[in-house]
């Protein structure tokens, strides 16, 4: 089969065309990525000129690439691996060069037809996507770099930024070698950075003679999300005494529905004295490598004895209530992430006095093809030691407290909430020497699009703790940072969650429940301090008064008799622009109820009286016997 290589000019100022580019890619300015560099780009208008002439002549100029016969290059080539499909018809291998600022990408394809389409978009839709098409006309091949419009209608990109390096057969399929830079001087182009990537995928099944022919709607497609750049992170050296103990789902039937997340309880030995975690990795059951989409143990809260044993779907009625006291990350996997190692220095504790024996393992399986009577023993496995490092590893949770009073208006495209890790909290809590952030996992619910946490000093951001642009809550794993972040005494943590309304009717509430929502940063640290929750809401108070201020101003009233809740106030609120603008104000403006907590649970002297389960249970009965009124 001959592969060819569509082929256009030099990027102006930047390196050669698709095919001997020998370096990076062109960076302009507005798409910087930490450590790029800024280039000249041709202007927009020029830039369309010489796409309708390139395209023209693209027709006529090709490269026939040689094919490579043999096997695929060593694993170690490419440590990151992930299947596109269900059906493992196409797996994903890559690797980073920070260096040259790209991606190298290695596309396994068994039982190739007439070719494929991947490529990158801001949610994992093919509009307004940044594609590496093959595709064949029946007699010959070919690999180019496109991009769709707003119709899904595909087009050749005037400038190949999608790098074919090569291509070979192999007992288990094709493969196919391209790479691409983080950033390029083309606006076609998805910017790669740091946080989520949605790789799109789409399988060709019938011959076609140009891209225009290519009917994305007909053909069969999907996402997987990933995140395309790891840190290059030194693996420590591993204790000599090192131990195992592997935490999987009892050989479960996977249920034949498109999404399952399973509980299953277990417990560690009577007596099982303090170790320290030094990594993890996951534990997939052969064949189910497309199923399990992510996994998470929970430590249980030490306050209970005992637990009852359960392994059942997480959300099944007949799941005791004590397992909601399980919410402890103590590991987490998704699709396309690695071991996960602890520094030289640190270790989770693990067992001993003031730990719970029991934990619980969640996996949430994505079975979009119904596959029916799989079984499944998949899980994480865990690696101590008994001798303990120089610090306890803690974690500690940033962001919002878990509370109706901070809710989304229906409707909206970017709502913004932001909790605080205040400088008094952190002066209070942290030691005079301060902690060392090495990990972070970010987390909302369904809503949640953007987070990310900073970190202030002396009023001034200083740096960025972790951030994702392309957030999505069905990919979430705990991430190693790319460099340790000191925190000191007297700074301040500020966690910005963004949120998608535009398919609800009525608010979103904060909340424990998957429609309700949630704002956190858990951040991994060493050594471990007291603080264990350090994050803010509005003053209860002041969303008083907005629901005074909304009955002034609008025909509609909302009650705030005694007996209706704070939801329910929410869901009776006309969603009129001056509403929704006044409730932005007030989340922006008005003081804040500050919780900083202690792993006992018990606050730092400083905060606020309010109990956690007066801000959880909050009604209007509360407001009314705060601020003194009663229901008319």
């Amino acid at each position: 089969m001959q592969l060819r290589s569509l082929t256009y000019p030099d990027c102006p100022g930047g390196p050669a065309h698709k095919g001997t580019k020998p370096g990076a890619g062109c960076h302009p300015a507005q798409m910087q990525t930490s450590g790029s560099k800024p280039c000249s780009c041709p202007s927009f208008k020029l830039r369309e000129v010489a796409s309708m002439y390139f395209t023209m002549i693209a027709v006529f100029l090709v490269i026939l690439v040689v094919a490579l016969q043999g096997s695929a290059p060593r694993g170690s080539d490419f440590p990151y691996k992930v299947p596109l499909d269900p059906q493992g018809l196409l797996e994903l291998s890559w690797n980073v060069s920070y260096p040259k600022q790209a991606v190298h990408f290695q596309l396994l394809i068994r039982n190739l037809q007439f070719g494929l389409l991947f490529g990158m978009s801001d949610r994992g839709k093919f509009e307004n996507a940044d594609l590496a098409v093959l595709w064949s006309d029946g007699r010959n091949s070919y690999f180019g770099d496109a991009w769709s419009d707003a119709q899904g209608q595909l087009h050749m990109d005037s400038q190949q930024d999608y790098q074919l390096l090569g291509k070979w057969k192999a007992p288990e399929g094709l493969y196919l070698l391209f790479r691409r830079a983080f950033s390029t001087c083309d606006p076609k182009d998805y910017l790669i950075e740091d946080g989520t990537v949605h790789l799109i995928y789409g399988i060709l099944d019938k011959p076609v003679h140009s891209l225009q022919d290519i009917n994305i709607s007909a053909i069969h497609r999907g996402l997987q999300r990933v995140q395309l750049l790891k840190p290059n992170i030194t693996i420590p050296k591993l204790p000599s005494d090192m131990k195992t103990m592997e935490i999987t789902a009892p050989d479960i039937v996977i249920p034949s529905q498109e999404t399952t997340y399973w509980c299953y309880m277990t417990e560690l030995p009577h007596g099982f004295p303090k170790h320290h975690i030094v990594m993890y990795e996951p534990v997939i059951t052969a064949g189910n490598e497309v199923l399990v989409h992510h996994m998470e143990v929970f430590q249980c809260a030490a306050k209970f004895d005992s637990f009852p044993h359960y392994n059942g779907p997480c959300d099944s009625k007949m799941k005791p209530e004590r397992l909601n006291y399980c919410r402890h990350v103590l590991a987490a996997w998704a699709m396309g992430a690695q071991a996960f190692y602890y520094p030289e220095e640190a270790g989770i504790a693990f067992g001993g006095p003031g730990f719970s024996r029991y934990l619980r393992l969640e996996v949430h399986y994505h079975n979009p093809l119904i596959f029916k009577g799989r079984r499944d023993s998949s899980g994480i496995r865990l690696y101590y030691t008994a001798t303990l490092r120089r610090h306890d590893a803690g974690i500690m949770e940033l962001g919002l407290v878990y509370t109706p009073v901070m809710a989304i208006p229906p409707g909206e495209d970017a709502f913004v909430l932001t909790g605080y890790c205040t400088d008094k909290c952190t002066q209070l809590a942290l030691p005079a020497a301060g902690i060392r952030i090495f990990a972070s996992q970010l987390h909302t619910h369904l809503a949640g699009r953007k987070v990310v946490t900073v970190l202030s000093r002396d009023g001034r951001e200083r740096q960025v703790v972790n951030s994702d642009d392309h957030y999505s809550p069905h990919f979430q794993d705990i991430r190693m940072l790319k460099e340790v972040v000191p925190v000191f005494p007297g700074d301040e943590l500020i966690t910005t969650c963004t949120y998608n309304t535009e398919d609800r009717s009525g608010a979103t509430v904060g909340g424990f429940g998957t429609l309700e929502e949630m704002c956190v940063n858990y951040v991994h640290y060493y050594p471990q301090t007291q603080l264990e929750l350090c994050k803010s809401a509005v003053d209860p108070g002041y969303l008083h008064r907005y629901f005074n201020l909304v009955n002034r101003f609008n025909d509609e009233e909302v009650c705030m008799c005694p007996q209706v809740s704070v939801p329910q106030q929410f869901y009776s609120v006309p969603w009129n622009t001056f509403n929704r603008d006044v409730l932005k104000s007030l989340y922006s403006f008005a003081p804040i109820s500050m919780h900083c907590n202690k792993s006992s649970a018990v606050r730092f002297p400083f905060s606020s009286p309010k109990s956690e389960e007066f801000l959880e249970g909050l009604s209007a009965v509360n407001y009314a016997k705060s601020q003194g009124n009663t229901c008319e």
